[in-house]
């Protein structure tokens, strides 16, 4: 009937034989011979691929990845049936081999399913002797390469990795130079690489450092050649070549490999856009310690500017065996098994969820709400929020401004309300920032599109607002602890405030006033503010001139330092109430200490042939006068107070003095009041 004939070679295993299929025990040959079909090495397949390698439009034909139930290839001849044969999802096939001319007997039972079935791996054509690893033949996909979905906010990388042991290894692997073939580059970096997983970090290290994102050939498809060779040669590559080679080095270092295809949110992407014909990237899959892991080198090796004219390496190491769950925010296989994900997303779901940036994560985002790309407006108002895994700093641009938002920091993240003044389509982009990064290195890690049908007319914040607003972990840390407003918006009715603050710092404090609907300049607007230290605790009364929308602004410095004052945060005070008109507090001059309180008269605006008590707090003082028509001294009272009343008659200012030591002969000046003309 038939003869099992072994032909082999580097490349392929081809069994000749006769299969007998039982049906009770497994599937039918009907079955087998409907199934998708794959051929032994991945690395003969020829693609034409012609992508951006950032996600815009490649054309050519996509490459296929199934994995499902049995690949088979089926050729005839004369004498016998030969079947190449092929499994991955546990399929255990039952054959019977029978010599010419014999009564079928059962022979042998193959279970092609659980673990890996090894062939021959694929050797270079002129390695000089340089042999592979015996067992490299990529093995497809199984449950156990699953990772759960969605992610578990644990570690950013697919497998255990302390990236420190890598930087001896880094350093070597970016600094190798050899042009000369792939298989002495692979050897080169090989000298200092022992394990699978150092020589796929050595490959992925001098990939990222070595070969450029070819902007020309992007924006010349007819020039492309991406063959792993001419990759090496140029040193410039679309993502074709950049999976390409990395898929050929691998091989050649002994590690299965896999090059994949598919969809991604990258250059030229739109928030919110759909998917459809082609695929428009490609990366890799390398198989390690067990299981599939994800990399893109073209996206490790750094980035394109706006028109993608202009590429600059910037070194990404999110991108190196990255997470599945972190992956698939931005790369959809055309298979859906290479997401290595149970349950695996839909293109749909894909589409729909919100575009996390590489450093989303790197500056220690877990994850935003909502969770969709494109957000509608309620009653002219969004909200989003972010979870980080420790305190950061956040900034927002919509449509290139910082206006028409409120931000506010929490001890783990943040959250955003945003009021559009227009209606229509925004775009809001989020960055942030580690705690302790410097200031200039903000990082965009979300972009949403706000559809926007109406507009609250009633919410305007002023200009001079600073994002973030209100106290937060921040401003504990400059030294601003226990506030006695913890929310950033401070509402009142009578154009009256207080706020208190514990002072964990000998710090100097300053504060001052902004409106847009105000004609008052900052000097004055600094008289609506007293200031009063008691202690470690400080408070801010405010006395507003109008109704509206204010922003307070607090400064600090270390009263050591001789410097200028520090921004730290801002309030933003609130009053509807159109009837409120309260007057500046008396002016302060430099003798007035930050001890010193004043209880009355607080406003510094007397009233003319009036009589009025003065009544303060000041430590360290020998007498006090009140200088009006005559000048009258004030009592310490037992309570601690300096105290008397005195009558405005004749007068247009009066002013409060202080002897600090009895033996001095003069007075200081420490508050000036104006008296109403009559």
């Amino acid at each position: 009937m038939g003869t099992m004939e072994f032909r082999q070679d580097a490349n392929s295993v081809t069994i000749d034989m006769l299969l007998i299929v039982h049906p009770e025990k497994t599937t039918t040959v009907q079955k087998v011979q409907r199934d998708r079909q794959m051929e032994i090495s991945a690395s003969h397949q020829k693609q034409d691929y012609h992508g951006d390698g950032n996600a815009n439009n490649r054309s050519g034909q996509p490459r296929e990845n199934h994995i499902r139930g049995q690949q088979v290839e089926t050729h005839t001849s004369e004498q016998t049936q030969v079947i190449t044969s092929y499994t991955n999802e546990g399929t255990h096939v039952t054959v019977e081999i029978h010599p010419r001319n014999t009564t079928p007997q059962l022979l042998k039972k193959f279970s092609m399913g659980k673990g890996i079935w090894k062939l021959p791996s694929l050797t270079g054509q002129d390695n000089k002797g340089f042999q592979e690893n015996k067992n490299s033949r990529p093995r497809l996909p199984t449950g156990k390469d699953l990772h759960a979905y969605p992610w578990d906010k644990s570690s950013l990388k697919s497998i255990s990795l302390d990236l420190q042991t890598f930087e001896k290894l880094d350093a070597y692997a970016s600094k190798v130079s050899v042009k000369s073939s792939i298989e002495e580059l692979v050897r080169t970096l090989l000298l200092q690489a022992r394990t699978d997983l150092e020589k796929v970090r050595a490959v992925w290290m001098w990939i990222c450092h070595h070969i450029e994102y070819d902007v020309v050939e992007y924006h010349n498809k007819s020039q492309r050649s991406s063959t792993p060779m001419d990759v090496l040669q140029t040193g410039k590559s679309i993502c074709e070549g950049y999976a390409g080679l990395f898929e050929q080095m691998c091989r050649i270092a002994g590690i299965q490999c896999m090059k994949l295809s598919g969809y991604s949110k990258g250059y030229g992407y739109k928030t919110g856009q759909t998917f459809q014909g082609d695929s428009d990237h490609a990366w890799n899959a390398v198989y390690l310690d067990g299981r599939w892991h994800l990399l893109d080198s073209t996206w490790g090796s750094g980035s394109v500017d706006d028109s993608c004219r202009n590429f600059t390496f910037r070194y990404n190491e999110f991108y190196f065996l990255t997470h599945p769950a972190l992956f698939i925010n931005n790369h959809f296989p055309e298979n859906s098994n290479w997401q290595l994900l149970k349950p695996t997303l839909t293109l749909k779901e894909f589409e729909n969820n919100v575009w996390h940036k590489s450093n989303f994560y790197t500056v220690g985002m877990l994850c935003a709400h909502p969770d969709t790309p494109i957000i509608q407006t309620v009653n002219g108002k969004a909200t989003i929020s972010v979870e980080s895994r420790s305190p950061a700093l956040f900034m927002y641009k919509m449509k290139g401004t910082k206006e028409h938002g409120l931000m506010t920091l929490k001890k783990n993240g943040m959250k955003l309300e945003v009021y559009p003044q227009m209606t229509g389509n925004h775009k809001l982009e989020v960055f942030a920032k580690p705690h302790k990064g410097s200031e200039d290195l903000y990082n965009c890690v979300l972009e949403y599109t706000l559809e926007c049908n109406s507009v609250d007319k009633n919410i305007c914040f002023p200009k001079d607002l600073h994002q973030p607003v209100g106290p937060s972990w921040f401003t504990e840390r400059q030294g601003f602890l226990r506030p006695s407003h913890p929310d950033p918006i401070i509402h009142t009715n009578d154009g009256r405030c207080s706020i208190t603050f514990t002072l964990s710092k000998d710090l100097s404090v300053l504060a001052s006033l902004h409106s847009d609907n105000s004609s008052l300049t900052e000097d004055v607007t600094r008289r609506y503010i007293m200031q009063i230290h008691r202690g470690t605790q400080i408070e801010f009364k405010i006395h507003l001139p109008h109704s509206g929308n204010f922003v307070l602004k607090i400064y600090t410095k270390k009263k050591a330092d001789s410097g200028n004052y520090n921004y730290i945060f801002n309030y933003l005070i609130s009053c509807p109430n159109t009837e409120v008109k309260w007057p500046v507090f008396p002016q302060y001059y430099s003798k007035w200490a930050e001890d010193y309180e004043l209880l009355e008269p607080l406003s510094g605006l007397l009233p003319a042939n009036r009589n009025v008590h003065f009544k303060l707090k000041l430590h360290g003082i020998a007498k006090v006068f009140v200088q009006c028509e005559n000048t009258c001294p004030l009592t310490l009272s037992k309570d601690g107070f300096w105290e008397g009343t005195f009558n405005t008659s004749g007068c247009t200012e009066v002013f409060v003095m202080v002897l600090e030591n009895a033996n001095h002969k003069f007075y200081s000046h420490i508050l000036k009041y104006e008296v109403e003309t009559q």
